[in-house]
């Protein structure tokens, strides 16, 4: 009987080229899920799956439905995702087999039935995004993969102000990397929360949803602000603008973690 599973999932997304299927690498977090996934379904009607199954096995791949695709080198605490299997296995079984398959960076942390009209993208009302910085004097040796290193300290009371001016239903076209955007680029954020822990700088937006990029767009000129090269006043104008060059640089991928997705 096909049952509808809700999957929550963590993984380290430095040496994968985001979560979608790529033309020309296997390297993608969905693609790792679906091949262990599609093993297992083969393995319990054939036995256990083999590499000359690989037909049966490309035949029975499933598809794994992410509340949100993350970008390349992107990493995740807590990705919810959906997937139906024609499968005798319990939820626990599902769990324990792909991660005695999966990858050592990535771990299915809970499987769970689901109601047969939940999807992991459509069903979201709220995601919720961190960024750090590593603002210290020395080096962050032992999680340099999981932060942007700054080469010096921005104004984060400035930070702040501009932020405010960020909140509430905009056009965040100036925010998004993608020209061709057919789609409305109005979104929700309505928050986003900048602290400094010791030698460490973290954002964390929270919103209805984020267009490819925005949050790494919106870091990367929020960081100007810190570093006196744009006014918290201009965000106003910016926002207005709906124009991706006049923003700021994209901070670099391996800062960012999905936390949480609302349901």
């Amino acid at each position: 009987m096909i049952k509808n599973y809700r999957f929550t999932i963590s993984y380290d997304g430095t040496r994968y080229y985001g979560w979608e299927h790529q033309p020309n690498t296997d390297m993608t977090i969905q693609g790792k899920i679906e091949l262990v996934l599609a093993r297992m379904l083969v393995g319990e009607k054939y036995g256990e799956a083999s590499d000359k199954d690989e037909e049966a096995i490309k035949a029975n791949i499933p598809e794994v439905l992410c509340a949100g695709r993350t970008d390349a080198g992107v990493h995740a605490e807590a990705m919810i995702a959906s997937v139906k299997l024609d499968t005798g296995y319990t939820a626990e079984e599902i769990r324990d087999y792909s991660n005695r398959y999966l990858p050592d960076d990535i771990c299915i942390r809970d499987v769970v039935v689901a109601g047969d009209r939940f999807h992991a993208r459509y069903n979201a009302c709220g995601k919720t995004y961190r960024y750090r910085c590593y603002i210290g004097d020395t080096k962050p040796i032992f999680d340099r993969k999981y932060v942007y290193t700054l080469d010096k300290k921005p104004d984060v009371e400035k930070m702040k102000q501009a932020a405010e001016l960020l909140l509430g239903e905009h056009d965040f076209k100036s925010f998004c990397s993608n020209p061709k955007m057919k789609k409305s680029t109005v979104r929700l954020v309505d928050r986003i929360d900048i602290a400094v822990e010791g030698d460490y700088l973290s954002l964390t937006y929270h919103g209805s949803g984020f267009l490819q990029y925005m949050v790494r767009i919106m870091t990367g000129t929020l960081l100007e602000v810190g570093w006196g090269k744009r006014t918290p006043e201009s965000m106003t104008e910016l926002l207005a603008a709906k124009d991706r060059r006049l923003a700021g640089e994209t901070a670099p991928a391996q800062g960012l973690t999905m936390v949480k997705v609302d349901y």
